[in-house]
């Protein structure tokens, strides 16, 4: 999972970037982007630890990836998109001091990915037109014509000022564009840094929508108070009368706006969370772990972790016919623990 951080100059982009992931941006990497793994919390592995007592415990991590500052007067910033094209979730980073205005910043956000895409297709369609003049074989030509027909329209809707929408196309069509990883069309939430001293965060709410989610912190504050220990902090804050949002609940909330969800495996070798799609498969799980799981899948062993937590053991669990055995087409849910059977 790759979330791409994106925001003007002065946002707190990168700030975001060293309060998520622990790494501090660098200096020498102002004009290309950088990356880093944000641990993600999981509360339940800890009681799974008392269960194993294993040898070994990893947490599940998300890839942020830290962008170039974008121009507010828009000059280079097609080419700074660039470095978010293999994102798969975007975060636009908009302040909320110094006078600067939510809905402001985020319509120049989407007029500028809406000016990348647009060179994209634009770029493309000019190639399409100079491969259509040569003499093809009929199945190459049929794909070229689909796909020229299908960048016609993104064009059209680009430049009336529309992002794209990956629903409003058919499979065809999606599949004949899906490697120009479109700007428009990816999921993205907005992560608003307020003022140290704000205090109403959910007051920016009304700048989000369902597929558009607002998230809002102090990261100037949060950072630094991350620097001292948690009784210093809550003192301080009670202190000051602020209240700190927390990493922990940035990064579960990145993970479950992105689509993401949380699996597990215990054993005394290991305690380990994975990350995963939503509503994905058994079978996909399986590839998380390791690629020849998905050629030899036999089956799965399923557990509730609040089940195997409350009853203490998965002795316990089986002798209340709480786990169950899954083929690879079983869709994992939240929590479950995993045990795999996998061909020799």
């Amino acid at each position: 999972m790759k979330v791409g951080l994106v925001g003007y100059s002065g946002s707190g982009k990168s700030s975001l970037f060293t309060w998520l992931s622990g790494a501090t941006p660098d200096p020498a990497a102002t004009h290309s982007s950088q990356s880093a793994m944000a641990t993600i919390p999981e509360p339940r592995i800890e009681a799974l630890c008392k269960i194993y007592n294993p040898k070994k415990v990893t947490y599940a991590a998300m890839e942020i990836v830290d962008t170039p500052g974008l121009s507010r007067d828009h000059v280079g910033n097609v080419a700074k998109l660039a470095h978010l094209r293999e994102a798969d979730y975007l975060v636009c980073v908009v302040p909320a001091f110094s006078g600067a205005k939510v809905d402001e910043e985020m319509r120049s956000f989407v007029e500028d990915m809406i000016l990348a895409d647009l060179e994209i297709a634009t770029n493309r369609l000019q190639k399409i037109a100079e491969q259509l003049k040569k003499h093809l074989p009929k199945e190459e030509l049929e794909k070229l014509r689909i796909e020229q027909e299908t960048l016609e329209l993104i064009q059209q809707r680009l430049e009336a000022g529309n992002p794209l929408l990956a629903e409003e196309m058919d499979e065809e069509q999606y599949h004949a564009t899906r490697s120009f990883r479109f700007l428009t069309e990816k999921r993205r939430m907005i992560f608003v840094n307020t003022g140290d001293d704000e205090t109403d965060f959910e007051q920016y709410d009304k700048f989000g929508s369902e597929k558009e989610p607002v998230l809002a912190a102090s990261v100037g504050l949060e950072l630094e108070l991350s620097k001292t220990s948690p009784d210093e902090a809550k003192a301080f804050c009670e202190e000051m009368g602020l209240t700190l949002v927390g990493r922990d609940k940035v990064v579960r909330t990145l993970m479950d706006n992105s689509g993401q969800m949380v699996f597990l495996t215990a054993g005394e070798k290991e305690v380990r969370s994975w990350l995963m799609s939503k509503n994905g498969s058994a079978l996909e799980a399986a590839g998380r772990i390791h690629s020849d799981f998905v050629k030899k899948f036999i089956r799965c062993e399923v557990i509730a972790c609040d089940d195997l937590v409350r009853l203490g053991s998965e002795r316990e669990v089986k002798a209340a016919g709480l786990n169950h055995r899954e083929t690879k087409e079983y869709v994992v849910k939240e929590g479950d623990v995993l045990l795999f059977h996998i061909a020799q």
